[in-house]
């Protein structure tokens, strides 16, 4: 795998921790603790391997250039603004609503959950559509 398989595995990591972010959320709405707990761990190690993928990828191939211009352009950048700020909130949120788990915290927990859940998913399923757009609909490489 070289460096430019990256954006391709960075996408199926976002979209990897979409499903395990819907099938916790499905797990703690059924009361199955144990499943939940284990899904939004993988959550946590899948988004913790796109990071890093994604850092080594930029690190080595800089910033790449949404090549189309008129409406969709407008589109793409909406998408990713709000991908890119709210991104930078996840690691704070994820933190938060875990330690309140690990304490046994589960009001506290909960509270702060119903605020990263749709974040994070958000995040994560924009992370797929910024791909789609930027590697599939348009060859950047040229």
């Amino acid at each position: 795998m070289s460096v430019s398989d990256f954006p391709h595995l960075n996408a199926a990591l976002n979209a990897l921790a979409a499903t395990l972010l819907v099938m916790g959320w499905i797990f703690i709405r059924n009361e199955q603790v144990k499943a939940h707990r284990n899904c939004m761990l993988m959550a946590i190690a899948v988004s913790a391997a796109f990071l890093t993928c994604y850092l080594i990828y930029h690190f080595h191939a800089g910033s790449v250039k949404f090549p189309a211009y008129g409406f969709i352009r407008y589109v793409y950048f909406s998408i990713l603004l709000t991908h890119t700020v709210l991104a930078a909130a996840v690691p704070f949120l994820v933190g938060i609503t875990v330690y309140h788990a690990a304490r046994g915290q589960f009001p506290k927990h909960k509270r702060i959950a119903r605020w990263t859940l749709p974040i994070w998913l958000y995040v994560s399923v924009t992370g797929v559509v910024v791909y789609l757009m930027l590697y599939q609909m348009y060859d950047v490489s040229s």
